[in-house]
């Protein structure tokens, strides 16, 4: 049995149905590798905890922060914010032998050759937005509708003023880095957010796009020698094809929005690509 590629996301351990869901996984084979596409949890030690169980069992973990994980409370080194407290994830991620957007880019032997994986922190900058309507314009209507993402009050981008800031530099730094890859070498792009905005158009709630991603990853897939691309948030669970490359949601979600239900919601085989 040949190794595979497989990827999850959006565990929120700190719930007690997907807390056994996740000591649940095991790998199909001892060679596997499992991408982790952020929002494991909102406290570090569930992130370590997850991250290390699951080192444990697949031959290489590779993860990149959600917005989750960003957040600042007081029940969990209240007093890491933005940079710092990425950097604290990062950490803690390496000191278990994961993979981190930090690190260099591993490389998966699959059955058509090398790929790299790239897991990419790129945060959102409120681009997702109605066309012709400004940053203000789109935040006003998301107030007075209601449908706020909670990371308003708690992922703070010290020391950017604002996280479509922390997102633009980001953004430039790893672009940088992905023109630096040899153009023949395939590569599987991670991001917790979708790189493209057309996913988010099946939101039941149309203005939490503003913190899905940005416009300025638009075109990565096809500028770079893209696999396949993987990302969570969402929680709708599906593939979507643009320009030739599969666009993979693999989140789980909240129990209530799986538990009872037939849907699988363990990790999904990247390469080779199959429709769940």
């Amino acid at each position: 049995m040949g190794s595979k590629l497989l990827a999850i996301s959006d565990l929120h351990v700190t719930h007690g149905r997907n807390r056994d869901l996740v000591a649940a996984l095991r790998p199909g084979s001892p060679d596997d590798w499992l991408i982790v596409a952020g929002d494991v949890a909102e406290r570090i030690d569930d992130l370590a905890w997850a991250l290390g169980l699951l080192r444990n069992r697949f031959a290489r973990v590779i993860w990149t922060p959600g917005n989750h994980e960003l957040w600042t409370t007081r029940a969990d080194r209240g007093t890491l914010r933005g940079e710092s407290r990425y950097a604290e994830l990062v950490k803690v991620a390496r000191e278990l032998d994961v993979d981190t957007p930090e690190d260099p880019y591993p490389v998966w032997e699959g059955p058509d050759g090398p790929v790299t994986i790239a897991p990419l922190f790129l945060l959102y900058d409120y681009s997702f937005r109605p066309t012709g309507t400004t940053k203000e314009e789109a935040l006003d209507a998301a107030w007075e509708s209601g449908v706020v993402c909670t990371d308003e009050a708690l992922l703070h981008p010290d020391p950017h003023p604002g996280p479509d800031a922390w997102c633009h530099a980001r953004v430039e730094l790893t672009e940088r880095r992905l023109a630096g890859i040899d153009p023949d070498r395939r590569l599987v792009l991670v991001n917790h957010f979708p790189l493209i905005q057309e996913p988010t158009r099946v939101l039941r709630h149309p203005q939490f796009a503003l913190w899905c991603g940005t416009t300025r990853t638009a075109h990565w897939h096809t500028r770079f020698n893209v696999a396949a691309v993987v990302y969570g948030h969402l929680h709708i669970r599906r593939t979507s094809w643009h320009e030739g490359v599969p666009f993979m949601e693999v989140s789980v979600g909240y129990p209530r929005e799986w538990v009872g239900r037939d849907d699988y919601r363990g990790p999904r085989q990247v390469l080779p690509v199959t429709e769940e």
